[in-house]
């Protein structure tokens, strides 16, 4: 890989691969020192859990995984949605883990939608409803901030709270509609006045540099960048497999939109992808790998059942989907394999080559739900045909996937990672096989 180019970092598979463990290592001990790590989709329902070699552990949601590594820097894309409460709750457990300047180091695009107490209200009464057909939310109202602002044009943004009155207006909307939607009588649960909705907000924005669109062009003049994606490919909302889905485009798309409104300041971006060295999923959806001794084999210390996503299940490594989540997204040009140290202290991990003969999953395009639902009607029931992967998947992995491995991690840490010999890129093959190992 470039050492000075940009990185794009996406989880190919349905999340909790290792991104935030994969951007810290860039930031801490990657070739190039990073200026700033850029989210580019999601919000508070990211869950990137970073552990330091010294033993302190944070889950990252809403800044930049290497935020542990002094002067990295955090900026929110207009594609992200932030919660200014739960951004502050964040910035209080990182506070008390010894990082006291990650306020400091925040920018937030004036454009990215605020997701409020409303969202999130509404989120949890609508999953609520759903009964044994939920989807896996997380609860944390991403999917009502994207449906509302869809809907409405007057959707809080974080540049609205630098206008105390035009906050108060917009807040006071989403809450009239939450309330006349899920009243507190009914599916509905408490929620907070605006006023003090309004101030909390207000208040962020007064600790927070909010700053227009092109402070992204000025963040990759300054100094290498990492885009940070959260959670993964295969729920990717035009991609995955509807209606077990995010609101929220989860390949390279929204970084490389705003590299190109950039100007392509920092060059040619390097597309990152990671995977586990098996597989997992957090919540309902199809899983065609899924082995519940496996799920009972090897627990995650940072993943557990949640209220409203539900269990933590484990399978083997899947390359149909992954050759999938390479096909939907573009291709990648180099990989990041984590939990290695599962794989060589088992030694009995499987890999699945194939579903009942089918080597490789349909394409539908993004607006086609019923295509995509009648995917995953398909793969509820598909079956898988196996072969062995051993305790160094990284060959078959390469071999299956026609991608090099550049990042091998064999634990929670960033001294647990392991650099691979540096990838040429062929831009001229074609996706997902862009690039081969050099010399």
């Amino acid at each position: 890989m470039n050492s000075a180019a940009p990185v794009v970092v996406v989880d190919l598979g349905f999340g909790d691969a290792g991104k935030g463990t994969v951007v810290d290592w860039l930031c801490a001990r990657g070739p190039e020192p990073v200026h700033a790590v850029v989210r580019f989709n999601g919000g508070a329902q990211a869950a990137h859990n970073v552990v330091t070699p010294d033993g302190r552990h944070h889950t990252f949601a809403q800044f930049g995984s290497g935020t542990f590594t002094p002067g990295v820097r955090t900026h929110l894309s207009r594609f992200m949605l932030v919660d200014p409460l739960a951004l502050a709750a964040e910035a209080g457990h990182l506070r008390a883990l010894g990082v006291g300047d990650a306020l400091d180091r925040l920018t937030a695009d004036r454009d990215a939608l605020l997701t409020t107490p409303y969202h999130r209200a509404a989120n949890r009464a609508r999953e609520r409803a759903r009964g044994a057909d939920r989807h896996g939310s997380c609860g944390m109202g991403i999917g009502e901030t994207a449906a509302y602002a869809l809907a409405h044009d007057d959707a809080p943004r974080v540049g609205d709270c630098l206008s105390p009155a035009r906050l108060r207006r917009r807040l006071t909307a989403v809450r009239d509609r939450y309330l006349e939607e899920f009243p507190a009588a009914t599916a509905g649960e408490a929620v907070p006045p605006v006023e003090d909705c309004v101030a909390a907000f207000t208040a962020f924005a007064e600790r927070v540099r909010v700053v227009p669109g092109d402070h992204l062009h000025r963040l990759l003049r300054t100094g290498r960048v990492v885009f940070e994606g959260a959670q993964g490919v295969l729920l990717d909302e035009w991609h995955g497999f509807h209606p077990y889905t995010t609101w929220s485009t989860t390949t390279f798309a929204n970084a490389e939109t705003l590299l190109r409104e950039a100007g392509d300041a920092g060059g040619p971006a390097v597309r990152l992808g990671v995977l586990r060295a098996y597989a997992t999923r957090h919540g309902p959806g199809p899983f065609v790998t899924e082995d519940p001794a496996l799920t009972a084999d090897l627990p995650d210390p940072h993943n557990g059942t949640g209220p409203w996503q539900g269990s933590f299940r484990v399978g083997h490594l899947d390359a149909v989907a992954l050759r999938y989540a390479l096909e939907v997204a573009g291709g990648a040009d180099a990989l990041a394999v984590t939990h290695l140290d599962v794989a060589r202290a088992r030694g009995d991990l499987k890999v699945c080559v194939a579903y009942d003969g089918m080597e490789r999953l349909p394409v539908h395009e993004g607006g086609d739900l019923e295509g995509r639902a009648a995917l995953a009607r398909r793969l509820l029931t598909a079956r898988p045909v196996y072969a062995p992967l051993g305790a160094d998947p990284v060959p078959v992995i390469e071999d299956m996937l026609g991608v090099p491995v550049a990042l091998r991690s064999y634990g929670p840490t960033a001294a647990d990672k392991r650099a691979a010999r540096a990838a040429r890129c062929d831009r001229t093959r074609p996706s997902p096989a862009r690039c081969a190992n050099g010399d």
